[in-house]
């Protein structure tokens, strides 16, 4: 139903347009976002096959490192076709209610991945800090518990942003996202009435995530490294510290491009729109497409496991 010439009211139907200002070329910005989705199914998922089939690997930072993996698979798929369907098959319109379950899910899985590198990063704390009671602390009771908990944090902090746009926001201005993806701030800019309070949320859990999550892991670290400094044996600091290298990788990038995207959206009105849309569409493929590449590569139990896998 019309209201006016130029208001709508709850739309049934929004338009994503996909990375305004490179429609022309987004055919072929289509062709590397697809290799890096691929890429991340299949190197995700050789993980999660060499993690349950081998026994060796059934200890908690391997159980953790299989929980994001098929976190980052979930997010990309949740992602990921509908945008190759905008570049290739121009197909812009979706659903609103499906918008909005998209942008439940995408931020619900950034959430859960953001715990589980929480997860990993205590995991290395008490295996290095207290290597004597890391089996005693990270029992199976308890790793489910973690499980069940970010994965709770995660779904229930981002439901109310549902709530306040569907019950909050009757009205629209326009219906065309200008975005690859329905990301939470990109809906509410469309409503025509008042968005403090969804604006004020989105930052509560933004931070309430984020924040609380980054300064234990870097805590974690903090001590993990004294610790490691603290070891008489040359060897025996390399080999600690060596652990913690590809974890520390992975929270890098991934904390260091949501928080990019994150201002970005919010602070950059100075950047070009087509490149702040490239930025965080690229920051949602680029965590999941690296994970598997950065364990392959820098864990030894892993690495062996997969050269044994492709000499069979």
């Amino acid at each position: 139903m019309y209201i006016s010439n130029i208001t709508v009211f709850m739309p049934s139907v929004l338009t994503l347009i996909g990375i305004p200002g490179l429609e022309s070329v987004q055919c072929w910005i289509g062709i590397p976002f697809c290799i890096m989705y691929l890429i991340a199914i299949i190197g995700n998922s050789l993980l999660l096959i060499i993690i349950k089939s081998e026994p060796s690997l059934h200890e908690p930072m391997y159980i953790f490192l299989g929980m994001l993996a098929v976190t980052d698979m979930a997010l990309l798929t949740s992602v990921v076709p509908k945008m190759l369907g905008i570049f290739w098959f121009h197909i812009p319109e979706i659903y609103f209610d499906s918008c909005l379950l998209q942008m439940w899910l995408i931020h619900t899985f950034q959430g859960i991945e953001s715990g589980i590198l929480l997860a990993m990063a205590l995991d290395r704390y008490v295996a290095i800090c207290y290597p004597l009671r890391h089996a005693a602390i990270f029992t199976p009771y308890l790793i489910s518990q973690i499980a069940s908990a970010v994965t709770l944090r995660a779904a229930l902090l981002v439901a109310p942003c549902l709530v306040l746009i569907k019950f909050r926001l009757q009205f629209y201005y326009k219906t065309v996202i200008s975005h690859s993806y329905c990301e939470h701030m990109a809906i509410v800019k469309l409503a025509t009435g008042n968005i403090r309070v969804n604006k004020i949320y989105g930052l509560f859990v933004a931070f309430n995530i984020a924040v609380f999550d980054l300064s234990f892991i870097t805590l974690s670290y903090i001590q993990i490294f004294i610790t490691v400094f603290r070891l008489p044996q040359k060897e025996a600091r390399l080999k600690a510290f060596n652990t913690c290298i590809a974890h520390i990788c992975v929270f890098l990038q991934f904390y260091i491009l949501a928080f990019f995207s994150f201002f970005a959206h919010r602070f950059g009105s100075h950047i070009p729109t087509f490149i702040h849309i490239l930025i965080s569409s690229i920051y949602l493929l680029v965590p999941p497409f690296l994970n598997p590449l950065v364990y392959g590569a820098k864990t030894k139990q892993i690495r062996i496991q997969m050269v044994k896998m492709f000499r069979l």
